[in-house]
């Protein structure tokens, strides 16, 4: 089985693979990574979001031939320590911007996304930024005011 090199959260790892073994399934089975989730399987509800080169990417179609020579950031690579969260997951805390927690990992990834190319987006490149993601319980408009207020606070 071909061994690859992956730069995951700032460490290098080193992982046995088949060449077409979804992204996904490495960060979680062998990294044991829980923020990335499996919902779909078809990078249609974004619960598998994934920065690659700070650029959101769902994770569960992305073979991991095609992740080395890139800086893949989870969820758990975002807060500088376990007491400073990421400016984007302290505005999902303070505007309590979950509910049921399914779409949270791929909402928190997708804002970092966007505002990494758009530190200061409107109303509709944020919705526009987020419409790889579902969201089932509702919590569109607290989740929005998480994004503007993030984006304030970077």
């Amino acid at each position: 089985m071909p061994k690859y090199t992956l730069q995951i959260n700032g460490t290098s790892h080193t992982v046995e693979s088949e060449p077409d073994t979804p992204l996904l399934y490495l960060l979680r089975d062998e990294l044991e990574l829980a923020g990335p989730k499996f919902g779909c399987g078809l990078s249609q509800c974004g619960a598998c979001m994934v920065l690659i080169d700070g650029s959101a990417t769902p994770s569960c179609v992305l073979p991991v031939s095609s992740s080395e020579d890139t800086e893949i950031t989870t969820l758990e690579g975002l807060a500088k320590s376990p007491s400073q969260l990421h400016p984007v997951q302290q505005a999902f805390v303070d505007e309590q911007a979950a509910q049921c927690g399914y779409c949270l990992n791929g909402m928190v990834m997708a804002t970092v996304g966007l505002l990494n190319v758009n530190p200061n987006p409107s109303l509709d490149e944020i919705k526009n930024g987020l419409e790889r993601n579902l969201c089932r319980c509702s919590a569109h408009s607290r989740i929005i005011k998480a994004v503007q207020k993030a984006s304030k606070n970077l």
